[in-house]
């Protein structure tokens, strides 16, 4: 089974090919743009493992939360695929993603998601099987709710952006945190490759993204209770 991924949710860009259990991946830390490197990637990995597109059973895609721009990126380019090659579209978790990326067994996942908020989420991860401990959500950092029990690993950017006020909030329940793990697209390879197999790819008119929040936008009065610049 061939299998591609994209994740671009992040400024860590990446594309990776499954190939019958085997990964392998193009990766970039790219702060602005960096849309034009998703194709050349793709179809470089497709040579180096001397396959057509044709040869492709599926396409998966970081659906988010994360960056509005990149979310619709990796998903139009999924819909592209899964249209114009026929098949199916499987849309992953960044959260997910980022959860099993970091190699934790309980991982607490936490991206930035700007106006003063964080997208989290924690997973017990057993293999590339993750079982949800607290479902995705947006909240400000000092609202996040701790996870049961302690030794869980925080990771994301959302604990660069706002360390004090997570660490106050998830306080002994962690027990470390890598604030420099993204996303990546092989981490999205191993959540769609066994939901590919068991025939839960959709048809790719009806992939989206997952924002979590409803609203991209706030008030300058909602700005300044959060914190926020006028």
């Amino acid at each position: 089974m061939n299998l591609i991924a994209f994740e671009s949710s992040s400024r860590r860009l990446s594309v990776a090919l499954w190939q019958d259990g085997a990964l392998s991946e193009r990766a970039a830390d790219v702060p602005n743009g960096g849309s034009e490197r998703l194709l050349p990637w793709l179809t470089e990995l497709l040579s180096d493992a001397q396959l057509a597109l044709s040869d492709l059973d599926g396409v998966a895609f970081g659906a988010g939360p994360g960056g509005f721009t990149g979310l619709r990126l990796s998903c139009g380019l999924a819909q592209g695929l899964g249209l114009g090659l026929d098949l199916p579209v499987l849309a992953v978790s960044t959260l997910e993603a980022l959860a099993l990326a970091s190699g934790a067994d309980k991982a607490f996942a936490c991206i930035d998601a700007r106006m003063n908020e964080v997208y989290g989420a924690a997973y017990l991860v057993r293999g590339d099987r993750l079982e949800t401990v607290v479902a995705p959500f947006c909240a400000p950092p000092s609202a996040v709710a701790m996870p049961p029990a302690s030794g869980w690993l925080g990771c994301g950017d959302g604990f660069a952006s706002h360390p004090e006020l997570l660490r106050d909030a998830l306080g002994a329940a962690l027990i470390g945190v890598r604030s420099g793990l993204w996303p990546t697209a092989a981490a999205v390879a191993r959540l769609a490759a066994p939901r590919l197999a068991r025939g839960e790819g959709v048809d790719a008119g009806l992939a989206a993204p997952l924002y979590v929040r409803d609203k991209v936008a706030l008030t300058t009065a909602e700005r300044l209770a959060r914190g926020g610049l006028k």
